[in-house]
């Protein structure tokens, strides 16, 4: 009897993130369709438990925490004497987090102290406040150096206990605890659902189905489980000797518990059986696409397509590899086949993090030459996939021979054969008997390039031949709706429930019970439904509304002839000046700005397309910015060097230039400031530099990226575009494009300097950008004189930023970088002298030397006192600083040379 009066209850459990585990997708839909009520269980990748439902699924992704792995780590780790010492206060790698942080914070405050101490240079007062300040210095020093030592030691004692940790002890629980981590996080979902049949998907999960359904048996449940195998486990090529040991183990003890048990293919089937003495073969549910989407997908024009993804015509060959990066899959095989077939490309489509697998095939594909011939693309939704697919020449399966690979199929053969897509093999025993059997591609050894390269010219010249040998009996017995049948079967049997023949209405067939009876049917893909675009702009949330004409959905009559994307900073809403000018400029040029936001206040600038930089990886936002870039744009302005498509080839422009090229359209980087500004000779040049005052991590990260960027930059022979005069000097080439504010929007009607208190605003994004830390001082201390009311402005929405401007009386920019910024261009805009350090040489080689006050950390209580002295002169400067803006930052200049560019 089910647990359920009304529907029976099915939790299949996927130990990755569901959203790429196709099979744990496809199984949940079948069965939903079949009228379950399913619970599709997956991890979530944030720190909270996340529920929605898809496709009349409800699913579930809960987060699975690390905390058995740490106890079995500190538990089996080396605790002498030395080792004792290393970890003193520092039992982990957290505690060494929070210990490095907070040693951060004590020399950030013992540094602000020597500043002030110190006095100004050339200020003879109070020596022994210098003397003090000296002595501080060197106490900070040797802190530093103590804590530079603390963590050295630290660390080589994780390393030496890491290799002196014992090797596998055959006990899964020992060996991999993670499975237990699993089980915490996964059994109390299950339980709380209390379903009919729980399916465990993978061996990962096969503790925690049988742990589960044993807690609900014992709470009077009548629930049966069932484990599904992916793989032969014991033939897996594990990257580690600790899963190598844990995974058969952990399959061992469970198996032969199981109420059922099922296999992707039927080699693997009878090999389970053998090994573990099973009363009855599992049955065999291969990994199959679902042949009704597949039609549907390769009938869709408008679908996303690997080539188009790759900036590729028609003509070029091109190859495709779906799936996993690992050593045996034989990648580096292909990469170095490549060197021996002259302009075809290879598309890895690929669902996982740039990690070192990956890297070891891009490194080798750069160091034979072929580089700009291989591409990284992301995975698109199951439905999606053979018209995904279906644009490229041929599909590739080259992993070398494992025990494992021997007896199954991989679910990519089916995928590239319902894609229409030959296929070219290594001679992996259940891929070569297919090709053989049915005359569906070619075959070469494993390991062997030049012999693949063969194999693929081959295939490509009887490229007709072999896709019509891809017959409809072929795809009907490589389809889901096939496979799937008998498992639907084997829920119903273990649920107790009869089955009937279909009825013909394309709903379940009830009993006389009214309870639902399930049956084969042919079945549709789980689809995401309608995948949302990245949020728009929300006036209510405190998201400006885009002003400019934007660019139409593609197939819309009437495209404009300059089609220009702008991405993906937007720092200070500069993009969206940008757009606003261009399109205020030409009649022929729509503009969309696409934003990467944070949590932070200070991302509410005016965007068509926002996306949280934690979903730049996730396979829907690469893919929506491939079809949008690709499909749309004729013109694309990289900010900040920021990436295209998400992290979809990595997290640079650079990377995605080669599809930008390759799709015609036109691109220009644009430079805002640290992004290239090179810091070793921004010291060199002023003692007051930004640089002096960032954080030594900050520093080395800000040395390394901006030379990555300028050489990208040189290297890229594109158009350069810098929004600050002084970047010139760092991007020989670039043209001048001033930064753009709405001057009308900052027009202020309040007089200056009437009050008799006149309000100062200072607003730093971050102190040390802006050298605040030098100038509060003066600030604060006029403040308390009465002289003037200070306000520091710190972390507030733009639209409150722009209240406190317009309120104020003399806006103090920055005194570390010598150039002005936006926040210096609002305050002008707003009629407010503005007090800021430049360097007059880099205004003067442009032709535009601003009506700022000019003042460093050492003058500027003097600047301040000149405009209290004669408000007549401060009034003037504001008027001044209006007719500026109007002429430089207003959008008409910036649209002048861009139009180049956009011509």
């Amino acid at each position: 009897m089910a647990n359920s009066v009304t529907r029976p209850r099915l939790a299949v459990i996927s130990s990755g993130g569901v959203s790429g585990d196709s099979r744990a997708e496809k199984t949940a839909a079948a069965a939903a369709r079949a009228g379950w009520d399913v619970t599709l269980i997956g991890r979530s990748a944030s720190t909270r438990r996340e529920t929605h439902t898809r496709g009349g699924v409800t699913v579930i992704r809960v987060p699975v925490a690390a905390d058995m792995q740490e106890r079995s780590w500190a538990r089996r780790t080396p605790r002498g004497p030395r080792a004792r010492l290393a970890h003193w206060g520092l039992p982990d790698d957290r505690a060494l987090a929070r210990a490095r942080s907070a040693h951060a914070a004590w020399v950030r405050e013992r540094t602000a102290l020597v500043g002030w101490l110190g006095g100004s240079p050339g200020d003879p007062a109070n020596p022994a406040a210098r003397v003090r300040a000296q002595a501080l210095k060197g106490w900070v020093r040797l802190r530093r150096q103590a804590h530079q030592g603390r963590v050295r030691l630290y660390r080589m004692e994780r390393a030496r206990g890491a290799a002196a940790v014992p090797g596998p002890v055959g006990d899964w629980r020992a060996d991999w605890p993670a499975l237990l981590d699993w089980d915490l996080a996964f059994g109390p979902v299950i339980e709380e659902v209390g379903p009919d049949v729980i399916h465990a998907g993978g061996v990962t999960t096969i503790a925690v189905g049988a742990r589960s359904a044993a807690r609900l048996r014992a709470r009077g449940l009548r629930t049966a489980w069932l484990y599904d195998a992916h793989e032969h486990v014991a033939g897996v090529l594990w990257p580690d000797r600790a899963r190598a040991s844990a995974c058969p183990a952990v399959e061992e003890e469970f198996i032969g518990r199981a109420d059922a048990v099922t296999a992707t293919s039927g080699g693997l089937a009878r090999l389970l059986q053998e090994r573990y003495g099973l009363s009855r073969t599992p049955l065999t549910v291969g990994d199959a696409p679902v042949a009704q989407a597949a039609r549907v997908a390769r009938a869709d024009r408008d679908g996303p397509s690997v080539r188009a993804v790759c900036g590729l015509e028609p003509e070029v060959p091109l190859l495709v590899h779906t799936g996993r990066i690992a050593p045996d899959r034989g990648l580096t095989t292909a990469v170095e086949a490549l060197t021996e077939l002259p302009g075809t490309h290879l598309a890895l489509v690929f669902d996982g993090e740039r990690g070192p697998e990956l890297r070891a095939v891009l490194d080798s594909a750069a160091r034979a030459g072929v580089r700009e011939r291989v591409h990284v693309l992301p995975y698109v939704p199951q439905a999606q996939v053979p018209g995904y697919l279906a644009s490229a020449d041929l599909g590739l399966v080259c992993r070398r021979a494992t025990p494992d690979g021997e007896v199954a199929l991989p679910a990519k053969v089916g995928e590239y054969l319902h894609a229409g897509l030959p296929v070219v093999t290594t001679e992996v025993r259940a891929v070569r008997a297919l090709v053989h059997r049915h005359g569906v591609g070619t075959v070469c050894p494993a390991g062997d390039a030049p012999a693949l390269a063969e194999a693929v010219r081959d295939a490509l010249e009887h490229r007709g031949a072999l896709a019509r040998n891809i017959s409809a009996a072929l795809l009907e017995e490589l389809s889901w709706e096939r496979q799937s049948a008998g498992l639907l079967e084997l829920y119903a049997t273990l649920a107790g429930l009869p089955t009937v023949p279909e009825d013909g209405s394309g709903h379940a067939a009830r009993t006389g019970d009214d309870r639902p009876v399930l049956t084969p049917r042919d079945l549709p893909w789980p689809g995401t439904g309608k995948r949302e675009r990245p949020r728009k702009a929300d006036p209510e949330a405190g998201i400006s509304v885009p002003d400019w004409r934007p660019v139409p959905p593609q197939g819309q009559p009437g495209q404009p002839r300059v089609r220009l994307g702008l991405g993906c900073a937007n720092y200070a809403g500069q993009l969206s000046g940008f757009a606003r000018a261009v399109c205020r400029a030409r009649s022929d040029v729509a503009a969309e700005v696409t934003m990467h936001t944070t949590a932070s206040p200070l991302t509410g600038y005016p965007a068509n397309v926002r996306i949280p930089r934690g979903q730049l990886g996730g396979r829907e936002v690469k893919l929506d910015r491939v079809n949008r870039v690709l499909g749309a744009y004729t013109h694309y302005l990289a900010d900040a060097f920021t990436p295209a498509f998400g992290w979809l080839n990595g997290q640079h422009i650079e990377d995605d230039l080669p599809a930008l090229r390759g799709a015609g359209i036109e691109v220009a980087l644009l430079a805002h400031g640290s992004d290239v500004r090179d810091p070793e000779r921004h010291m060199e040049r002023y003692a007051h530099s930004l640089f002096h005052a960032a954080p030594e991590d900050v520093l080395a990260v800000l040395i390394r990226n901006s030379a990555r960027n300028r050489r990208a930059a040189a290297e890229s022979g594109l158009p350069l575009f810098a929004t600050t005069p002084d970047l010139l000097d760092d991007l020989p080439g670039a043209s001048w494009a001033p930064l753009v504010v709405d001057v009308e929007g900052w027009a202020c009607e309040r007089p200056v300097m009437e009050r008799e208190r006149p309000v100062v605003v200072h607003a730093p994004s971050r102190r040390w950008t802006k050298g605040t830390e030098r100038v509060m001082p003066v600030l604060e201390e006029l403040d308390r004189s009465g002289a003037i009311e200070f306000r520091l402005a710190e972390g507030l929405p733009w639209s409150v930023m722009r209240k406190l401007v317009k309120d104020a009386d003399i806006v103090v920019d920055q005194f570390a970088i010598g150039t002005y910024g936006t926040f210096a261009c609002e305050g002008m805009a707003a009629g407010k002298p503005v007090v800021a350090f430049t360097d007059e040489r880099v205004h003067k080689a442009v032709g535009a030397v601003p009506p700022i006050v000019n003042a460093t950390p050492d003058t500027l209580r003097t600047a301040l006192e000149s405009l209290l002295d004669d408000r007549a002169l401060a009034a003037r400067t504001g008027e001044e600083s209006v007719a500026y803006v109007r002429t430089y930052h207003d959008g008409r200049y910036t649209a002048g040379v861009l139009d180049g560019f956009l011509s």
